[in-house]
């Protein structure tokens, strides 16, 4: 391996372990300083964070962090031959030969400075003293230009590629797509270091869900799976040409152990099908038996007709329609006896009709959350709603020009889906989909950050989720006018969701 120093890139260790890797400093230079970097990975136990700068600006930029009293360490890092950030810690691995007795071990590494922090059968794990840096190259070198010593090198990390983050899933983090870098995504995959969304259950009322699905089948996951819609049973699968809902079930909470993982893939799926008329008593019903049930998090793609978003002029785009009383008051029944009167917290999609969501008495409905759909560049998808009740943003599709088809989801299995069996399309086997997308998809990634930001602190009320969504979500296409005072865009409501970030105010606020 070989490492190279191009003066690009910053290492932060914040004096608080398990603290967010990208905390801000306290100190005012040491936030003009950070200001000026990208955060690129981190590892959250270990309070450390890798970040991107500017060639030539790293020695200057760690100089002022490292002063903040909440920094224990930021210095320059260093890259592998190929490119990829590698970082360095003060600690060692040492393997002495066979025949060293372990007194004699010890006693060299301690007449090198080192503490053993762990023994293992084949070697000792030993740290030197805070503040060694780049020297720990130096004490490695040394005790492997000895006879006794076999193997020894510093303790180099990487960015770990986690199960359940596929290639094509650029939604949940950083991802590279027919050779194109997507970094547009809602920072899930740094949310994953504290939380997979277990001991919450997510509901999506939809047209159904394929619970045979290997997504939707690990132990647990499926809770009080029904059918409000006739025939009304106890099964939620879908009828012939309804594949919405087990799209969206998996952009919420698929398991990842196929090639799909969900916002929050260890959240159990409450699969509700409603597929009767829009202001029926059936929808008014699934509501109350998400909340009697258990439902922590309610997702909802669906609403009134959308205007053809491509024709300026359409009639529909004026068409205004109310929420009828009947599901209003199921909704307030959720969001006040739901949870143990902690309320479910319910997302709804905000419209694809490139049209006002205001006149959509469903989603702009002050107890929900109403979801705007961003693209692959950071920017509005052509298609979302927009207006004073959109709440966040998530990333989903946007039609032509994108340099991705769409989401990567769960799809029904075999030929029945969108996707056949074209790989064009999605897998083989037409178990996925490539290109599921509107605010259809946005609203269950929405639905999962809220079942994350329970998982990490159960105690929140529905509101209160809600209001951390608004706190963390990061501001994308700021142009001159675009975020009003309150810190709120027509088009992406306070910004795009980020995972990470809502995850960890949810712990600050559990104490």
């Amino acid at each position: 391996m070989e490492l190279q120093d191009n003066d690009d890139l910053v290492v932060i260790r914040s004096a608080r372990r398990g603290a967010r890797h990208d905390v801000s400093p306290l100190s005012e230079d040491a936030r003009r300083a950070q200001e000026q970097l990208a955060p690129l990975f981190g590892f959250a136990s270990a309070g450390v964070g890798v970040y991107a700068a500017e060639a030539g600006s790293s020695a200057a930029l760690s100089e002022a962090i490292n002063a903040d009293p909440e920094v224990e360490f930021a210095g320059r890092g260093l890259r592998d031959q190929f490119g990829a950030p590698v970082v360095y810690t003060e600690n060692v691995f040492v393997k002495f030969r066979d025949d060293v007795r372990a007194e004699v071990a010890e006693r060299v590494l301690a007449d090198a400075g080192l503490e053993i922090k762990s023994r293992a059968p084949f070697g000792y794990f030993a740290g030197a003293p805070a503040g060694t840096g780049r020297e720990i190259f130096t004490v490695a070198e040394a005790l492997l230009d000895r006879d006794d010593v076999d193997y020894c090198h510093p303790e180099l990390i990487r960015e770990v590629a986690r199960m359940g983050m596929f290639g094509q899933q650029w939604h949940l983090g950083r991802a590279m797509i027919g050779g194109a870098d997507i970094d547009e995504h809602a920072n899930v995959v740094a949310a994953w270091d504290v939380t997979r969304g277990k001991g919450t259950t997510i509901c999506v009322i939809d047209d159904g869900v394929d619970i045979d699905h290997q997504e939707f089948r690990s132990a647990g996951k499926l809770v009080a799976p029904h059918s409000v819609s006739r025939p009304r049973t106890d099964s939620p699968r879908p009828s012939e040409g309804d594949n919405h809902g087990t799209a969206c079930a998996g952009v919420a909470c698929g398991d990842g152990t196929g090639q799909a993982s969900g916002v929050a893939p260890e959240s159990r799926l409450m699969a509700v099908r409603l597929v009767s008329g829009l202001g029926s008593q059936d929808e008014a019903d699934a509501f109350v038996w998400a909340a009697d049930h258990g439902a922590d998090v309610i997702s909802c793609s669906w609403g009134p007709m959308d205007g053809k978003w491509w024709v300026p002029n359409d009639p529909v785009h004026q068409q205004v329609v109310p929420l009828p009383d009947n599901t209003r008051l199921a909704i307030e029944y959720a969001v006040t006896k739901g949870r143990g009167g902690k309320g479910c917290v319910i997302t709804w999609a905000a419209g694809n009709g490139a049209e006002s969501v205001d006149n959509d008495g469903y989603a702009s409905y002050e107890k929900v959350i109403a979801v705007a759909a961003c693209n692959d560049r950071g920017q509005q998808s052509r298609y979302s709603d927009f207006g004073d009740a959109v709440w966040c943003t998530f990333p989903s599709s946007n039609g032509e020009p994108s340099r991705t088809p769409g989401i990567w989801t769960t799809d029904r299995t075999g030929r029945e889906g969108y996707n056949s069996g074209d790989v064009t399309l999605g897998d083989a086997a037409g178990d996925y989909t490539n290109s599921f997308g509107g605010t259809s998809s946005a609203c269950p990634g929405v639905a999962g950050v809220a079942a994350l930001i329970l998982a990490a602190n159960p105690a929140l009320r529905w509101d209160e989720v809600k209001n951390i969504l608004r706190e963390t979500s990061d501001r994308i296409d700021d142009t001159p006018g675009e975020y009003d005072v309150r810190g709120h865009s027509a088009r992406y409501g306070f910004g795009r969701v980020n995972a990470g970030n809502a995850v960890q105010v949810a712990v600050k606020l559990a104490g």
